[in-house]
C-alpha cells in the first residue's frame, strides 16, 4: 500500500533507539524526509548516518533535550514546517507511590505532558494552514491500564491524552489528526532494563526474566519494534485521515477491557 506521504517532512523525537527509531525507519521507508533527535551529539549523528545509509538519502538530526525550551526550539528550527510530528521520550523509572516526591512528579509532568504539548503547539498552526498534519504521541499502555508502581507514568501521560483529545476534535477539521500509541512489552532497550529489574525482584537470572516478560503478554511474545513502526507510519498516512483522537494499544492483545 502506498501511504501517500512520500516527500512529506517529519520530526521524530527521541529516535536514536527503541520505539522512536522504529518510527523513523518506517517513515523513511515511505519516502518521508525525517529529522531525528537524541540527547547525545555523537550518538545522534551516528544514528542519522546509519539511517541515511539505509534510506539512501540524507537524514536530519538535532542533538537536544526536548524537555527544555532551548532543546525544543533548536529541534523545530531544524525542521520549521513539519508535516508529521512523533513525540516520544524515555520512560520514567518505576517506583512505589510512597517513594515519589514532588521533584519526581514535576520532572515527570514536564517530560511526559508539558514538553510534548509544547511541541504540538509549535507545529499545529502550520499544519492547519497547509491542510495536512499527522501528530502521533508515544505514551504507554499504563494510560488505560494503570498498575501499581507505574503511577508516575500513568498520571502525566493520561493528562497529555486528555488535552490532546480536546485539541484533536478541532484540528481534524483541517486534516490534522492527533493520535496516541500505547505500547506494552515492545522489545526495545526499555524492556531489557525492565528485565533486569524483574530478575532482581524475583531472584531469577536474566533469561528467566525475559521468559516472564513474554508470559505477561497474551500473544506469548514481546512485540517487535518494526511492528510498532509500521503502525505509526499508517497513522501518518493519507488513508488514516478519518482516525483522530484515538488511543492505539500495541500490547499483543493483553488489554482485558472492551473499550
Amino acid at each position: 500500500m502506498d501511504l501517500g506521504i512520500a516527500g512529506k517532512t517529519a520530526i521524530v523525537c527521541a529516535s536514536t533507539q527503541g520505539l522512536g527509531r522504529a518510527c523513523a525507519e518506517a517513515l523513511l521507508a515511505e519516502g518521508v524526509d525525517v529529522t531525528i533527535n537524541g540527547r547525545h551529539e555523537d550518538r545522534t549523528r551516528d544514528v542519522a548516518a546509519e539511517l541515511a545509509g539505509l534510506a539512501g538519502r540524507d537524514v536530519g538530526w538535532v542533538a537536544a533535550d526536548i524537555t527544555t525550551r532551548d532543546g525544543r526550539e533548536r529541534l523545530i528550527a531544524a525542521c520549521e514546517s513539519p508535516d508529521i510530528l512523533i513525540t516520544n521520550n524515555a520512560g520514567p523509572t518505576p517506583g512505589a507511590f510512597q517513594e515519589l516526591d514532588e521533584e519526581d512528579w514535576l520532572a515527570a509532568l514536564n517530560t511526559h505532558m508539558l514538553a510534548p504539548l509544547a511541541l504540538v503547539r509549535a507545529v499545529l498552526p502550520g499544519m492547519r494552514s497547509r491542510k495536512f498534519g499527522r501528530i502521533v504521541t508515544i505514551t504507554s499502555a499504563m494510560v488505560t491500564r494503570p498498575n501499581a508502581g507505574m503511577e508516575i507514568s500513568t498520571g502525566p501521560r493520561t493528562g497529555l491524552t486528555a488535552v490532546l483529545k480536546a485539541v484533536s476534535r478541532d484540528a481534524v477539521r483541517d486534516n490534522v489528526t492527533i493520535n496516541n500509541m500505547l505500547p506494552e512489552r515492545i522489545d526495545t532497550p526499555r524492556q531489557i532494563q525492565m528485565a533486569h529489574r524483574i530478575a532482581k525482584r524475583e531472584g531469577v537470572d536474566y533469561d528467566e526474566a525475559r521468559r516472564i516478560q513474554a508470559q505477561m503478554v497474551a500473544a506469548g511474545r514481546l512485540g517487535l519494534p518494526e511492528e510498532f513502526g509500521a503502525a505509526c507510519a499508517f497513522l501518518c498516512s493519507v488513508q488514516a485521515a478519518f482516525i483522530a483522537g484515538q488511543n492505539l494499544r500495541l500490547d499483543g492483545g493483553s488489554y482485558p477491557g472492551l473499550v
